[in-house]
């Protein structure tokens, strides 16, 4: 069974060195638990895709300690070395051209010539990084097309045997997968909606592409642009303000009463910033097979609640047939 264990330096050490033997490791980011691997052994990076059962065209996100090491594997401007002194570390994931002489592997790109790139903040993924000294391929700690895990036992309860070891750092505070910004373009565009909020990124860049949603056909640029994502097992509802009595209700603000077989709130004061720490977390709980599906308030869609609605939509793909 995979093992998640409290962290101290041992625990570290033992981690960096699977990774280093080609193993798998799920550690904690601010944004959710990452499934691990050496983003430059193929056989490695091979095993994230077999435990998650994920499609093979869809490109993994790097993980490095600092943008130093980050220049290693991307083509940097001094616009993007700007963006990113701004926002790293932090929940932002920038997709710049792949360097040839990187040493990645060719899954990790998917067969793209860019690579996507993130500086982790929390302090264990910083540590495990510092300890390791080198490139960390990491999706999110889960079977594809499930819920994102926020806490280690959502990852033992996803994947089971399929990771060995689960550094256990508690409750991700941001709680929604990274912002992914390229810039490889000739204007840069969001593929991913996330805590760094488009408002954000276009007071340091200008006008930004949203190309968060690809078109039909076309292979995912960056992780998290495929249309059915985040999925619980039951169906979902989105936009609910009537949740009938044979659902459980995702509420926003006071959820005053309602006919819901059961009531969660995101937030009770109606904070978007804390709706998104808790969304993964509260359609897990919600996710029962007593329930004929899950009713979700309306959430604004301002700021990071772009992020939430975006996760909502892609569940809600995932049932529509």
């Amino acid at each position: 069974m995979s093992t998640s264990i409290p962290v101290d330096e041992t625990v570290i050490a033992e981690a960096a060195t699977r990774l280093g033997d080609g193993g798998l490791v799920a550690f904690p980011t601010e944004t959710v638990y990452g499934l691990g691997a050496d983003a430059r052994n193929d056989e490695a990076v091979a095993r994230i895709f077999a435990a998650k059962e994920r499609p093979r065209f869809n490109p993994l996100i790097v993980h490095v300690a600092d943008r130093s090491a980050a220049e290693v594997f991307g083509a940097f401007t001094d616009n993007s070395r700007a963006i990113a002194d701004h926002f790293w570390p932090g929940p932002l994931t920038l997709v710049l051209p792949c360097r040839p002489d990187c040493g990645l592997s060719l899954l990790v790109s998917a067969g793209l010539d860019t690579v996507a790139l993130r500086v982790p903040a929390h302090p264990l993924a910083q540590e495990l990084l510092a300890r390791f000294a080198g490139p960390v391929a990491a999706p999110s700690a889960n079977r594809a097309g499930e819920i994102s895990p926020t806490r280690a036992v959502h990852v033992t309860d996803s994947l089971g045997d399929a990771v060995g070891l689960v550094l256990d750092g508690g409750d991700c505070i941001v709680g929604l997968e990274s912002t992914v910004l390229d810039l490889c373009g000739a204007r840069p565009a969001i593929l991913r909606h996330g805590a760094i909020t488009r408002e954000q990124l276009e007071r340091r860049l200008g006008d930004i592409e949203d190309a968060s949603i690809p078109e039909a056909e076309t292979a995912p640029r960056s992780p998290g642009q495929i249309a059915r994502h985040y999925a619980p097992k039951i169906p979902i509802r989105i936009d609910a303000t009537d949740p009938r009595a044979d659902e459980a209700y995702a509420a926003f603000g006071d959820p005053g009463a309602n006919d819901a077989a059961a009531t969660l709130s995101l937030s009770p004061s109606g904070d978007v910033i804390e709706a998104a720490a808790r969304l993964f977390a509260t359609l897990r709980a919600l996710d029962r097979s007593e329930f004929a599906g899950i009713a979700v308030a309306p959430i604004p869609d301002v700021g990071i609640g772009r992020a939430v609605n975006d996760r909502l939509r892609r569940a809600t793909a995932a049932h529509a047939d």
